[in-house]
């Protein structure tokens, strides 16, 4: 029986940047580098950028390198290995990803949605391990979404499934990047908490986002939002709550759909924190059937930035998951 080598490679394709880590099976990253994702070049631009981040960490490990997994943004053929029309990737289609990094490397590849991936690496290591089922949410550019039931990935009948951010809460709501309009994704992701800030300077000059900033918002990141909210700042704090309730607006339904009462939520904007994870929870209970109400329970991921990272690796080592 064949030996399994120590380590895998883990990609995080995002939005804005591509996260590349070489991980052990057991989960421990031994080394990781970031390149910028260069969305706006296509399709050879992102994957000229994920063979420069996969470059930037497997020389030093290529002996010990079992394969490499992805975790990718759009509709994912597990079989195929194929990337179909990523929201926030632009001038995407159909994108045979697996098997171009496969002839780059000569490495067995795995591909996998970017939230599926990520829910896979709070399963086998962080705050999903002692759940059987639980829905994942990764906040940041998009809003992903990954199932997991009995332990597994729930990918639907294409690999589709979970996408949550896509969720419409308002039909006549703003056009998201997929092509409908008021997706959750439209009122929680990056893009859009920057633009309602920027809508309301003229209303909010004594904000302390603005303060800062010294008043220049081409530096306005949801970060800032935060450090604000922390300050006390009114209206930085509305914009966490009100992200809190048309996120929890859009779980509702799943909740109600699927009866999993249990929510892990981990990106770049969970840094929010404490504030929008009640925010969440009570809009959550406020739209979820009496029955389920008193078991609804949102957690952290216990993973944060490293989630994707790790369920990509992981991809390599527990394809049972899939």
């Amino acid at each position: 029986m064949k030996k399994t080598k120590l380590y895998s490679v883990g990609v995080d394709i995002g939005g804005t940047s591509i996260k590349v880590g070489v991980v052990s099976k057991d989960g421990k990253i031994i080394a990781k580098t970031a390149v910028d994702t260069l969305s706006e070049l296509g399709p050879k631009g992102v994957v000229n950028q994920i063979i420069k981040g996969i470059n930037n960490v497997l020389p030093e490990y290529i002996k010990e390198i079992e394969g490499i997994g992805i975790g990718a943004p759009g509709i994912v053929s597990i079989e195929k290995g194929t990337v179909e029309h990523p929201p926030n990737l632009y001038n995407w289609k159909k994108v045979h990803l697996g098997k171009l990094i496969e002839d780059e490397f000569r490495l067995k590849v795995t591909v996998e949605n970017d939230a599926n991936a990520a829910a896979i690496g709070e399963l086998m290591y962080g705050a999903g391990r002692q759940f059987e089922d639980f829905i994942m949410i990764t906040l940041g550019t998009g809003v992903g979404g990954g199932i997991i039931l009995n332990r597994k990935i729930y990918r639907g009948e294409i690999g589709a499934a979970g996408e949550i951010g896509h969720t419409t809460i308002d039909y006549n709501g703003p056009l998201c990047n997929c092509g409908a309009n008021g997706c959750v994704e439209t009122y929680i992701g990056n893009g859009y908490l920057v633009d309602q800030v920027i809508r309301e300077k003229h209303n909010q000059k004594n904000s302390k986002i603005f303060e800062l900033l010294d008043h220049n918002l081409d530096y306005l990141t949801p970060k800032i939002i935060s450090d604000a909210a922390q300050q006390g700042d009114d209206f930085a704090r509305k914009v966490i709550i009100d992200a809190g309730r048309y996120l929890g607006i859009g779980l509702a339904s799943v909740v109600n759909i699927l009866d999993i009462s249990k929510i892990i939520i981990g990106g770049g904007v969970a840094g929010f924190g404490k504030l929008l994870f009640d925010s969440v929870e009570n809009s959550l209970r406020e739209k979820t059937l009496k029955s389920l109400r008193s078991r609804v329970k949102i957690y952290p991921a216990k993973l944060k930035n490293e989630a994707g990272i790790k369920g990509a690796s992981s991809l390599v080592f527990y394809r049972a998951l899939l």
